[in-house]
């Protein structure tokens, strides 16, 4: 690589960073009372999927360990958000599910953070986010490949 292509690419990350981080605070703030974004994060992914998903599934999907993912699946699961079975046909492994509370709460977080979210697109404009989103999709595929 030059240097214009390394300083191109410190700027591009040091901008993502950035914008990753303002994003999860004020996401976090306008989240509903005990959701933290981690919680809303596993909420939406069940909500979106509608299907069971292992622990380690889980894990894997949102580049945690095993027991980061676990602590959280914890959490949900006393706030009575999913529920976790044993997996029949392993025992040694559990399934979860979003419950009919947590589909509650992920409508609640997602009403919170949807008027914040619309705000900045708007700000932006729909066609330039609409443009950058193909650019950024590519980078986390190939970043995930990478990884």
């Amino acid at each position: 690589m030059n240097d214009v292509t390394d300083s191109l690419a410190v700027s591009l990350f040091s901008e993502i960073l950035t914008v990753d981080q303002l994003a999860r605070n004020r996401v976090a703030k306008a989240l509903p009372k005990g959701m933290e974004l981690s919680h809303f994060s596993v909420l939406n992914h069940l909500a979106h999927t509608q299907s069971e998903r292992s622990p380690a599934q889980l894990a894997r999907t949102f580049h945690l360990t095993r027991g980061a993912m676990t602590n959280t699946l914890g959490k949900l699961e006393w706030a009575g958000w999913v529920h976790i079975r044993p997996d029949w046909e392993d025992a040694r492994r559990k399934m979860v599910s979003i419950s009919p509370s947590g589909l509650a709460a992920r409508d609640a977080g997602l009403a919170a953070i949807t008027p914040l979210i619309a705000d900045v697109v708007s700000k932006v404009g729909g066609e330039r986010v609409r443009a950058v989103l193909p650019i950024l999709r590519e980078m986390r595929i190939r970043l995930a490949d990478e990884g």
